[in-house]
């Protein structure tokens, strides 16, 4: 019979891969990977400090009042920015003072608001930024009469609607009336909104009024143009304004814009305007800004009564600065990412790449570095043992009695217990065994070595 192969011995087996795991030198190996560890975690605690958060899944829009301009072009917003799963909260208010106080105020829950230029400036509105100009907005002074007014100091005596308090309207008008040295003592200054103000004027319960698309919506002041007996004003001065508030457009309605038919204005008008900006806070998230400019060229894009196809928005800055994403973004459009995938996913795509780049740019090199280390660890643990019998060799050259040799006995037992009771992984074990061979062909030439004849001292009896 065949004689049986002895089976293996499952022990030893297992043994193996443990004794090859005590046989690594730990220490070293955590001396190594402990300064690319703490420089990972750096680099990550750096990556989520700085890393954008994930874009919020509401925004607020501070509008105006309701069916005025501001607020229907925020609805038109909200349309937009919801397709991309976005819930838009769009809030009525008097305008764009209370669209500025609001936006200032860290207690309200806002994120962007329209605003008209000429209220403010960078050191009264610290943490805001623009977004871009939206549009040029006419200030439209309408009055009732038969003869024709073309200046506002013809206007003295009268009754005004100036628009709300807390509106950009009134704040203009008041500022307009003030180059032309009125105030209240000249005229009477009422404070209605722009669908009271429309009523009043058709009623005759005022004399003229100052509306802009803050407060009413462009189709109202066709309407009211239809009126018998109300008439709108062409500045004469146009350009005189625009030297004195330098904020201020010069703008033109020519002859038949707003109604053809009916020959309205009868003749080319001449008005002032004011630019309207989206002002939103400093932190704002990138990506929401990038939907909510997106939004204004979808709506603002288009040619329009006092605008050129392509025109708006655009990154002209006035009072407030325009901010880092939004100068990006008319520079160079949308990122990559965001042209190609969906908001969502683009967003959580952006976000992963931005923390694992850094890591990757400066962990992967520096991984590369823990072998090298790693064996030059291991092998200076086996180096300096050279340096010890070198020493001892130099030592042993010298002339000694039996107490120095001694003493070189006892270095070179205590360097062989050493070696012997070194533990290196088996990568090294050949280096080993030649340090111990090395070892050893020293102490061989140690006991080889001839011991020194004593000295006789003769002694010197005096005599």
């Amino acid at each position: 019979m065949r004689p049986s192969r002895p089976l293996p011995q499952l022990g030893k087996s297992l043994t193996r891969p443990i004794a090859r795991l005590r046989a690594v030198s730990w220490r070293d190996l955590l001396t190594v990977l402990l300064p690319i560890l703490l420089l990972t975690m750096g680099l990550g605690w750096l990556a989520v400090k700085l890393i954008r958060p994930a874009p919020p899944n509401r925004v607020v829009i501070l509008a105006g009042p309701p069916d005025s301009s501001f607020h229907v072009t925020a609805d038109r917003y909200a349309k937009l920015i919801a397709a991309h799963g976005i819930k838009v909260e769009v809030r009525s208010t008097d305008g764009s003072i209370e669209n500025l106080k609001t936006l200032l105020d860290p207690r309200q829950a806002a994120d962007v608001g329209f605003v008209q230029t000429g209220l403010t400036d960078d050191d009264k509105a610290p943490g805001l930024v623009s977004l871009g100009t939206l549009y040029v907005q006419p200030m439209m002074v309408f009055y009732r009469g038969k003869r024709e007014i073309d200046r506002l100091t013809q206007l003295k005596g009268r009754r005004i609607a100036i628009g709300p308090d807390g509106s950009g309207t009134a704040v203009l008008a008041r500022r307009m009336l003030q180059e032309n040295g009125m105030d209240k003592e000249d005229a009477t200054l009422l404070d209605l909104d722009g669908d009271d103000a429309l009523a009043a004027l058709t009623e005759g319960k005022v004399d003229a009024i100052f509306v802009t698309s803050e407060q009413v919506r462009g189709k109202k002041t066709r309407e009211l143009m239809k009126v018998p007996g109300i008439r709108l004003m062409s500045f004469r001065q146009a350009d005189g304004y625009l030297r004195r508030l330098r904020f201020l457009s010069h703008l033109t309605a020519p002859e038949g814009s707003f109604d053809l038919g009916m020959n309205l204005p009868p003749k080319a008008t001449e008005l002032v305007g004011t630019p309207v900006e989206l002002i939103a806070r400093d932190n704002l998230h990138p990506a929401i800004s990038d939907l909510l400019i997106a939004a204004a060229r979808e709506v603002h894009g288009k040619a329009g009564m006092f605008r050129k196809a392509g025109e708006f928005p655009t990154a002209v800055e006035h009072d407030i600065p325009l901010s880092e994403e939004a100068r990006r973004y008319y520079t160079s459009g949308s990122p990559f990412l965001y042209k190609r995938l969906p908001f969502w996913l683009a967003s959580l795509v952006d976000r992963i790449l931005l923390l694992m780049l850094p890591l990757l740019i400066v962990v992967v090199p520096a991984t590369r570095l823990v072998a090298p280390l790693y064996r030059w660890r291991m092998r200076s643990r086996i180096y300096r043992w050279y340096g010890a019998l070198m020493t001892i060799e130099r030592d042993m050259m010298q002339p000694a009695d039996d107490s120095e040799r001694a003493v070189l006995r006892r270095r070179l037992d205590d360097i062989r217990d050493a070696v012997n009771n070194l533990q290196l992984p088996l990568a090294f074990a050949d280096q080993l065994y030649v340090l111990r061979e090395h070892v050893g062909l020293v102490r061989a030439r140690f006991d080889a070595q001839p011991r020194p004849e004593p000295v006789e001292t003769a002694e010197i009896s005096s005599a």
